[in-house]
Protein backbone atom coordinates (compact mmCIF):
# COMPACT_ATOMS: atom_id res chain seq x y z
CA UNK A 1 0.00 0.00 0.00
CA UNK A 2 2.84 2.43 0.73
CA UNK A 3 4.14 1.98 -2.82
CA UNK A 4 0.76 3.01 -4.27
CA UNK A 5 0.69 6.13 -2.10
CA UNK A 6 4.24 7.07 -3.13
CA UNK A 7 3.37 6.54 -6.79
CA UNK A 8 0.32 8.80 -6.45
CA UNK A 9 2.33 11.50 -4.68
CA UNK A 10 4.90 11.53 -7.46
CA UNK A 11 2.13 12.10 -10.01
CA UNK A 12 0.72 15.22 -8.32
CA UNK A 13 0.90 18.38 -10.38
CA UNK A 14 -0.48 21.87 -9.94
CA UNK A 15 -1.78 23.79 -12.91
CA UNK A 16 -4.09 26.70 -13.68
CA UNK A 17 -7.76 25.86 -14.08
CA UNK A 18 -9.41 25.70 -17.48
CA UNK A 19 -13.04 25.43 -18.58
CA UNK A 20 -12.73 21.68 -19.21
CA UNK A 21 -12.26 21.11 -15.43
CA UNK A 22 -15.96 21.65 -14.70
CA UNK A 23 -16.97 18.00 -14.19
CA UNK A 24 -13.93 17.22 -12.07
CA UNK A 25 -14.39 20.44 -10.08
CA UNK A 26 -17.99 19.44 -9.33
CA UNK A 27 -16.69 16.12 -7.93
CA UNK A 28 -15.24 18.03 -4.96
CA UNK A 29 -16.85 21.47 -5.21
CA UNK A 30 -20.26 19.81 -5.23
CA UNK A 31 -19.53 17.61 -2.21
CA UNK A 32 -20.65 19.03 1.15
CA UNK A 33 -18.05 16.88 2.95
CA UNK A 34 -15.34 18.70 0.99
CA UNK A 35 -16.82 22.20 1.07
CA UNK A 36 -17.77 22.05 4.75
CA UNK A 37 -14.69 24.03 5.75
CA UNK A 38 -14.28 26.18 2.64
CA UNK A 39 -15.40 29.76 2.17
CA UNK A 40 -17.46 28.82 -0.87
CA UNK A 41 -20.85 27.20 -0.77
CA UNK A 42 -21.30 23.75 -2.26
CA UNK A 43 -21.80 24.02 -6.02
CA UNK A 44 -24.99 22.46 -7.34
CA UNK A 45 -24.73 22.97 -11.10
CA UNK A 46 -22.29 23.04 -13.97
CA UNK A 47 -23.25 26.67 -14.57
CA UNK A 48 -22.20 27.68 -11.04
CA UNK A 49 -18.95 25.75 -11.36
CA UNK A 50 -18.22 27.24 -14.79
CA UNK A 51 -18.75 30.79 -13.54
CA UNK A 52 -16.55 30.19 -10.51
CA UNK A 53 -13.74 28.77 -12.61
CA UNK A 54 -14.09 31.49 -15.27
CA UNK A 55 -14.57 34.51 -12.99
CA UNK A 56 -12.52 33.54 -9.94
CA UNK A 57 -10.05 30.70 -10.52
CA UNK A 58 -8.67 31.63 -13.93
CA UNK A 59 -8.02 35.34 -13.29
CA UNK A 60 -6.69 34.82 -9.74
CA UNK A 61 -2.90 35.36 -9.39
CA UNK A 62 -2.44 31.87 -7.90
CA UNK A 63 -5.40 29.53 -7.99
CA UNK A 64 -4.36 26.05 -9.08
CA UNK A 65 -5.95 22.72 -9.69
CA UNK A 66 -4.38 19.84 -7.79
CA UNK A 67 -4.09 17.12 -10.44
CA UNK A 68 -3.18 13.49 -10.88
CA UNK A 69 -2.60 12.58 -14.53
CA UNK A 70 -3.89 16.09 -15.41
CA UNK A 71 -7.27 15.30 -13.81
CA UNK A 72 -8.42 17.91 -11.28
CA UNK A 73 -8.88 16.38 -7.82
CA UNK A 74 -8.54 19.49 -5.70
CA UNK A 75 -8.08 23.20 -5.32
CA UNK A 76 -5.24 25.30 -3.91
CA UNK A 77 -4.98 29.06 -3.66
CA UNK A 78 -2.36 31.52 -2.52
CA UNK A 79 -3.54 35.06 -1.98
CA UNK A 80 -0.69 37.52 -1.52
CA UNK A 81 -1.52 40.60 0.49
CA UNK A 82 -0.67 44.12 -0.65
CA UNK A 83 0.78 47.35 0.68
CA UNK A 84 2.33 47.06 4.13
CA UNK A 85 1.06 43.45 4.27
CA UNK A 86 2.75 42.37 1.00
CA UNK A 87 5.15 40.13 2.94
CA UNK A 88 2.43 37.60 3.76
CA UNK A 89 0.04 35.41 1.83
CA UNK A 90 -3.01 33.34 2.73
CA UNK A 91 -3.12 29.67 1.70
CA UNK A 92 -6.32 27.68 1.18
CA UNK A 93 -7.07 24.25 -0.25
CA UNK A 94 -9.63 21.50 -0.74
CA UNK A 95 -9.32 17.93 -1.99
CA UNK A 96 -11.87 15.43 -3.32
CA UNK A 97 -12.94 13.16 -0.45
CA UNK A 98 -11.87 9.96 -2.22
CA UNK A 99 -8.25 11.16 -2.03
CA UNK A 100 -8.21 12.09 1.66
CA UNK A 101 -5.62 10.54 3.95
CA UNK A 102 -3.01 9.80 1.26
CA UNK A 103 -0.66 12.74 1.81
CA UNK A 104 -1.77 14.48 -1.38
CA UNK A 105 -2.80 17.75 0.26
CA UNK A 106 0.46 18.01 2.21
CA UNK A 107 2.45 17.44 -0.97
CA UNK A 108 0.34 19.91 -2.97
CA UNK A 109 0.58 22.68 -0.35
CA UNK A 110 4.36 22.19 -0.17
CA UNK A 111 4.57 22.45 -3.97
CA UNK A 112 2.36 25.56 -3.99
CA UNK A 113 4.44 27.31 -1.34
CA UNK A 114 7.61 26.59 -3.33
CA UNK A 115 5.97 28.07 -6.43
CA UNK A 116 4.54 30.95 -4.39
CA UNK A 117 7.98 31.94 -3.16
CA UNK A 118 9.10 32.26 -6.79
CA UNK A 119 5.96 34.02 -8.05
CA UNK A 120 5.60 36.42 -5.13
CA UNK A 121 9.17 37.41 -4.15
CA UNK A 122 8.04 39.82 -1.40
CA UNK A 123 6.24 37.04 0.53
CA UNK A 124 8.12 35.69 3.54
CA UNK A 125 5.13 34.41 5.54
CA UNK A 126 2.43 31.97 4.46
CA UNK A 127 -0.56 31.62 6.75
CA UNK A 128 -3.84 29.72 6.78
CA UNK A 129 -7.11 30.04 8.65
CA UNK A 130 -8.49 26.69 9.74
CA UNK A 131 -11.75 25.85 11.47
CA UNK A 132 -11.17 24.37 14.94
CA UNK A 133 -13.07 21.21 13.92
CA UNK A 134 -10.94 20.65 10.82
CA UNK A 135 -8.28 18.42 12.39
CA UNK A 136 -7.11 16.99 9.05
CA UNK A 137 -6.24 20.44 7.73
CA UNK A 138 -4.46 21.26 10.97
CA UNK A 139 -2.36 18.07 10.52
CA UNK A 140 -1.43 19.12 6.96
CA UNK A 141 -0.15 22.45 8.21
CA UNK A 142 1.64 20.85 11.18
CA UNK A 143 3.51 18.51 8.82
CA UNK A 144 4.63 21.52 6.78
CA UNK A 145 5.98 23.40 9.78
CA UNK A 146 3.17 25.92 10.21
CA UNK A 147 2.81 27.08 13.80
CA UNK A 148 -0.50 27.51 15.56
CA UNK A 149 -0.46 31.10 16.72
CA UNK A 150 -3.85 31.33 18.35
CA UNK A 151 -7.59 30.99 18.16
CA UNK A 152 -9.41 33.91 16.62
CA UNK A 153 -13.01 33.59 17.75
CA UNK A 154 -15.60 34.92 15.31
CA UNK A 155 -12.83 36.17 13.02
CA UNK A 156 -14.17 34.70 9.80
CA UNK A 157 -17.16 32.75 8.58
CA UNK A 158 -16.72 30.13 5.91
CA UNK A 159 -20.37 29.91 4.96
CA UNK A 160 -23.26 32.35 5.08
CA UNK A 161 -24.94 30.23 7.77
CA UNK A 162 -21.79 29.16 9.63
CA UNK A 163 -21.03 30.73 12.99
CA UNK A 164 -18.12 28.46 13.95
CA UNK A 165 -14.88 29.79 15.36
CA UNK A 166 -11.82 29.99 13.17
CA UNK A 167 -8.27 29.26 14.30
CA UNK A 168 -5.23 30.80 12.70
CA UNK A 169 -2.41 28.32 12.31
Amino acid sequence: MAEETELNLSKITLRPYNASDIDDFLMYGGDEKVTRFTRWNTFSSKEEAFLYIKEYCIPHPYCRSICIDDRSIGFIIITPQSGDDRFRAEVGYALAAQYWGQGITTRAVKMAITEGLREFPDVIRFQALVELENKASQRVLDKLGFLKEGVMRHYSFNKEFDGNQTASL
